[in-house]
């Protein structure tokens, strides 16, 4: 299994440098990631258009994006679950709140240990703390 933070699911909405990479690694299986991850995109879209980084030729191609990845992604949707992890997530690592959601979804998408599963995100901290649990999490720079 393959878990998508969403900071690695927003280069395969817009073009960034890490793009083609993290497309490349989208062909190769089934996307998971949680349930809410979909806002945190479309989050980081609306800022990226706010700033200017994005005109509103980009901001619609981009949700368009969006839209397709995230009809085909698996959604970790076991709110009781992954509360329960993130909650012991916090008190073991140094993460922010919506981290800590997002590798106790991981940890729920593993059922078990997560040895031998990927965990992608282009956070240092979060991606430590992942490896840490026991999840094999490849570097992946963000622009």
């Amino acid at each position: 299994m393959r878990y998508w933070d969403a900071s690695c699911l927003v280069p395969l909405c817009t073009a960034e440098r890490t793009s083609p990479a993290l497309r490349a690694l989208a062909a190769k299986g089934p996307i998971v990631t949680w349930c809410l991850s979909s806002v945190e995109i479309a989050s980081a879209i609306e800022r990226r258009t706010r700033e200017r980084h994005l005109s509103g030729d980009g901001r619609r191609r981009a949700l368009e994006n969006l839209q397709a990845v995230s009809a085909a992604w698996i959604e970790v949707t076991a709110f009781a679950s992954v509360r329960e992890r993130a909650l012991a997530l916090l008190a073991r690592h140094s993460l922010r709140a919506a981290d800590a959601v997002q590798l106790g979804a991981a940890l729920v998408a593993a059922g078990g240990p997560p040895s031998g599963h990927e965990f992608l995100c282009g956070d240092a901290r979060l991606r430590d703390a992942a490896i840490r649990e026991g999840f094999v999490s490849p570097r992946v720079e963000q622009s």
